[in-house]
């Protein structure tokens, strides 16, 4: 069966379905309103099934892939929802302490694309660790719609915690060289600027289409910045300007790219709004960026 692509919906439909998985519509309003826009006899909820994940697509690096060593681990995170459950991954055999990555999740929890991309890390040479934010609730339930509304019900602030604390875990970890960069997607993306923002130590952070963070607090941010953003996703990207603004007026080193035709999400190989092209090249630059700050 041939991959659905963003280039079957209607981009309607597509900001529709943003709208959805970020809270802004209920499922039934999605539906109503995609309604006016789907083919003459496909149904809304036809398409709104045909746009969840597909975790068969979610596999470039294999969790036995005898490149790499994984294990879960728990770490405590004593001002947010802790002890954390997280997916930790390095290279097979490494010597020595080895930079680290720290891998934030979507607002669903740690799914399988993000477990994959947290294999991907240690495969390109990182100790690597994916949080599952969601540990103190069940962890990820199995399914991103159920994983949404786990992760709506809990305080962001609280939330945030626990990935600070991820950091700190990481950063002295006897494995670690002491060098940390971070790369997340969506919610994670967010978390990547407030990392920034409250980690003085971090070497890199890399957010992609996340919330900016507030331009009062772009004084605090030490590491260089690499941002990816989708050229369709006006929600993230109208938080851009001002973001931009601050970082150059206290000339603070980032770098940002845009890419034209993508939606919020083409980094997500599992679903339609996957853009193979941007997702390779967002990823190619983001390894070149963590091989430049963190070696």
């Amino acid at each position: 069966m041939r991959r659905l692509q963003a280039s079957d919906f209607d981009q309607r439909v597509l900001d529709l379905f943003d709208g959805y998985v970020h809270g802004q519509l209920s499922k039934r309003e999605f539906l109503e309103r995609a309604a006016l826009f789907t083919a003459a006899g496909v149904s809304a909820a036809a398409v709104l099934d045909s746009l969840q994940p597909n975790y068969a697509l979610a596999t470039q690096v294999a969790p036995d892939d005898p490149a790499i060593e994984t294990s879960w681990i728990t770490y405590e995170s004593p001002a947010g929802y802790g002890p954390t459950d997280a997916l930790m991954a390095r290279p097979a055999g490494a010597n020595g302490k080895l930079p680290a990555v720290l891998v934030v999740h979507e607002n669903r929890g740690l799914n399988p694309y993000i477990r994959d991309v947290v294999r991907r890390c240690a495969k390109a040479g990182y100790l690597a660790l994916g949080p599952d934010g969601l540990t103190s609730i069940g962890g990820y339930p199995g399914d991103d719609d159920e994983g949404r509304r786990m992760q709506s019900r809990l305080d962001r602030d609280k939330l945030l915690n626990d990935f600070l604390a991820a950091f700190d875990h990481l950063e002295s970890h006897p494995d670690c060289s002491g060098k940390v960069g971070a790369v997340g997607f969506c919610f994670g993306g967010a978390v990547c600027n407030a990392l920034a923002v409250e980690k003085p130590t971090l070497a890199a952070s890399v957010p992609f289409y996340g919330r900016q963070a507030a331009a009062e607090d772009v004084p605090r941010i030490k590491a260089p910045l690499m941002l990816h953003y989708a050229g369709l996703d006006e929600r993230i990207n109208k938080g851009w300007p001002a973001y931009q603004e601050a970082l150059m007026q206290h000339d603070k080193a980032f770098s940002v790219h845009f890419y034209p035709g993508a939606n919020h999400g083409f980094h997500n190989d599992t679903t339609p709004r996957y853009a193979e092209e941007a997702a390779e090249l967002a990823w190619n630059r983001t390894l070149a960026f963590f091989r430049t700050y963190l070696h």
